[in-house]
């Protein structure tokens, strides 16, 4: 059955057109999604260093390496 709709769609340039924009959606929805996060994280981040926490504490905190926060409290 897949294989009946792949065919089909792909015989179809209306459909093979709506298929690439769907795809690049949910490509730029993720993306969005990823960056959104990775914000997250540097913010409480800096907030952590402002509260003068341990480099150890908030590596483990947050999953960041020593260099990305070590960067953090150099762009201040």
């Amino acid at each position: 059955m897949a294989v009946e709709l792949l065919q089909s769609i792909s015989k179809d340039e209306i459909e093979r057109a709506r298929f690439r924009s769907r795809r690049m959606f949910r490509m730029d929805i993720e993306h969005n999604l990823i960056a959104a996060r990775d914000e997250g994280i540097m913010a409480v981040a800096r907030k952590l260093l402002q509260r003068n926490r341990p480099t150890d504490e908030i590596i483990e905190d947050t999953g960041l390496t020593r260099e990305e926060i070590e960067s953090l409290s150099t762009a201040d």
